[in-house]
């Protein structure tokens, strides 16, 4: 699929985009792209190391678009766009990122998918992590970097090229591309609503189980209780039910600890990330490891060394006794699991919440509200800006204003506050020794660059 072939990425460095543009670069193809975000002058860092692995950028203006290319581009992205006109123009075949990672995918000896809702890069990139360490030399596509593949050279390490044979890939339910992929193992971390109906995610997790050799399952999920059935079903959780069980949870301020029961075998198991929903990532992976004949044991191993992925709950650092994590927590579930790991251990938390757009605010903005609210306890407070916009024709009639109304009936203490900085500015004014800022929000590179000016002026009071 990417030898000796053209591509131009629209969108190039969306956190979807990015780790495949690398991957099929990587494998011999000439690749080039262009992303409004580098128009806008946001994120040079990161397009500069873009650039750097041989990716020529261009402006999103259609002048990067040339005959011989075949166009990748989310179905989402407006056929009014300048690179979408050209291509079309130049009758170029045109591709979405799921139909080029698929195919991907689909040729390898093993493909293990990872899909959820919640999850799936923490999953990834542990999976990824295991294999590596075991010498499968993976291929692995995130939508997050992985922290443990990061260095000097490559600090936007959201891909892994390794061998055709084993393919790692999360998989995206929201837009239905989780029916294009054909699984050797089947991952599924939890069924909650986010993008589509419960009755559409159960029919799109359970035909992506049910094509697997194998499937892992989480057996504490409720909503995923239909996908249990299976005969090829590999159970994991804290469940009495699990085949990769977890017991003695315990939070620790630098992580967690629990143990993982196997066959008649038990292991300890040390995570340098905190909160029982990494314990629970940390079993589906060990769970998909054990799908691909490694031991238990190993994958343990593996996991003591990993130390996560770029914000999820990752701690920037702590000046004045105030701790800042930058998190991607963004729908009902990923809230209410963050929260949750807040509330493992003492101190306040002031938090941040960016609205990832309009859209999600009507389609789950009262089911945000009672994660926050429930999640919250006594003296945390919420600060809510404007849902981040880059532009277009969105329908913005339903806004951050709404969400903060319905957590406040919910008994939650939030703020609607419009400026992203302003509401910095009353977390730094509110906050004192023994408490954590939280950063959270997604499709917005800009958010930990907004945590690490609150933590520089922090250290600067």
């Amino acid at each position: 699929m990417s030898e000796n072939k053209s591509y131009f990425f629209c969108g190039v460095g969306g956190s979807g985009m990015l780790p495949l543009a690398l991957i099929v670069a990587a494998r011999g193809a000439s690749v080039a792209g262009s992303d409004r975000s580098r128009d806008q002058g946001r994120s040079a860092a990161k397009f500069d190391w873009i650039e750097s692995r041989g990716i020529e950028l261009f402006a999103q203006d259609g002048s990067g678009v040339a005959p011989g290319q075949t166009l990748v581009a989310s179905a989402a992205v407006e056929d009014h766009v300048p690179d979408i006109a050209a291509a079309r123009d130049l009758g170029l075949p045109r591709l979405t990122r799921a139909d080029l990672n698929a195919a991907l995918f689909n040729a390898a000896d093993h493909g293990v998918g990872i899909g959820g809702t919640s999850g799936k890069s923490t999953v990834t990139g542990m999976l990824g992590w295991i294999l590596a360490q075991a010498g499968r030399n993976p291929t692995v596509m995130n939508g997050a970097y992985m922290r443990n593949f990061a260095s000097g050279e490559t600090p936007f390490a959201s891909a892994l090229v390794g061998d055709m044979a084993t393919y790692v890939s999360e998989v995206d339910e929201s837009d239905g591309s989780i029916a294009f992929y054909r699984p050797d193992v089947a991952v599924v971390t939890n069924i909650s609503l986010d993008h589509k109906s419960l009755d559409e995610l159960h029919q799109l997790f359970g035909d992506f189980a049910a094509k697997a050799r194998v499937a892992v399952v989480n057996a504490d999920d409720p909503e995923s209780a239909p996908l249990l059935r299976g005969d090829n079903v590999m159970r994991f959780g804290f469940s009495d039910a699990a085949a990769v069980r977890g017991s003695d949870f315990e939070a620790l301020p630098d992580g967690c600890r629990f143990t993982v029961h196997f066959a008649a075998d038990s292991h300890a198991v040390r995570l340098r990330m905190p909160g029982r929903h990494n314990a629970a990532n940390a079993l589906a992976a060990i769970a998909a490891a054990r799908a691909l004949n490694i031991p238990v044991a190993q994958s343990v191993a593996a996991l003591a060394d990993f130390s996560g992925l770029a914000r999820r709950y990752e701690v920037i650092g702590q000046a004045g006794g105030v701790t800042v994590i930058d998190d991607f927590a963004h729908n009902p579930d990923k809230v209410a699991a963050t929260l949750a790991a807040v509330a493992e251990l003492p101190g306040r938390a002031l938090i941040f919440f960016q609205p990832h757009g309009y859209g999600p605010l009507r389609q789950m903005g009262k089911e945000l509200a009672s994660s926050f609210a429930a999640g919250m306890r006594a003296g945390d407070r919420l600060y809510v800006s404007d849902p981040v916009y880059f532009g277009g024709t969105v329908d913005r009639s339903t806004g951050s204003e709404a969400l903060v109304a319905d957590i406040v009936a919910h008994g939650g203490d939030a703020a609607h506050i419009a400026s992203r900085d302003d509401c910095g500015a009353a977390m730094l004014a509110e906050a004192h020794a023994g408490d954590r800022i939280l950063i959270l929000g997604a499709r917005d590179d800009t958010l930990t660059e907004f945590g690490r000016e609150l933590l520089e002026k922090l250290a600067c009071a």
